[in-house]
């Protein structure tokens, strides 16, 4: 058993049965995936495996998720609740987590005095811009196509050069500007997609991040954006 595993089972206040509640989240959009039980064994196997485990009620055996269909849950981090008596999993799923082939086990939501089955909860918008992001640098690094002609957009974005995307940038600026004056909401949200796509194939040119552009949002909460702009340095 690690130390990791008996410095955190030290704050835990198992079960009558020696568990404690699991749920696990995803390590990258934030969204529940399912929830299960450990006990020490399992938590134990978890650090030591770097494979969320669990303890089965029901077979009363540890288990590691995916051990059979493959879809296994990566752990990231390990947190433990201020009463002990329940474990926060990060994790990087491989596949569907839930047994039914949905992204997450909390596929069901009540609508019009029914339960209704979708994918899961839904991705936080930074999430999605995240992972926006990501499908960007992927094709950058050469992977994936979504086309039938097997190009890839960015990709040829990114061939063509600074000055090519600059101006396609001021094109979907202007675009969005001209929807803001006198289009619909649809336009607007439609071309603002537009223009922070195309931010993100800047971004990825010159080889920053997109949490570099949340660190210095992050870094101007909290003050005025006329005191922000007029401290800024000149260029």
């Amino acid at each position: 058993m690690s130390t990791a595993a008996d410095t955190l089972w030290a704050a835990a206040k198992p079960d009558l049965s020696g568990h404690v509640t699991a749920v696990v989240q995803h390590a990258v959009d934030g969204r529940v995936l399912m929830v299960a039980a450990m006990n020490r064994e399992a938590l134990g196997r978890t650090l030591d495996s770097g494979l969320v485990t669990f303890f089965s009620r029901s077979r009363q055996v540890l288990w590691t998720k995916g051990e059979t269909s493959g879809n296994t849950l990566r752990l990231e981090s390990l947190r433990i609740d201020c009463d002990g008596d329940a474990i926060l999993v990060t994790a990087t799923p491989t596949g569907p987590t839930c047994h039914t082939g949905a992204t997450s086990c909390f596929f069901r939501t009540e609508h019009d005095a029914a339960l209704v089955a979708d994918d899961g909860p839904p991705i936080p918008s930074d999430a999605r811009l995240q992972r926006t992001f990501e499908t960007v640098l992927a094709r950058k690094a050469g992977v994936g196509v979504t086309s039938e002609t097997r190009r890839s957009y960015v990709r040829e974005l990114l061939a063509a050069g600074p000055d090519h995307i600059g101006a396609k940038l001021r094109e979907e600026a202007a675009e969005l500007a001209e929807a803001i004056a006198s289009e619909s909401d649809d336009r607007v949200a439609n071309e603002a997609a537009d223009l922070v796509f195309h931010a993100m194939v800047a971004l990825a040119a010159r080889d920053l991040q997109w949490s570099d552009v949340a660190a210095v949002l992050d870094g101007r909460h909290g003050t005025s954006g006329i005191d922000e702009k007029r401290r800024r340095p000149s260029p």
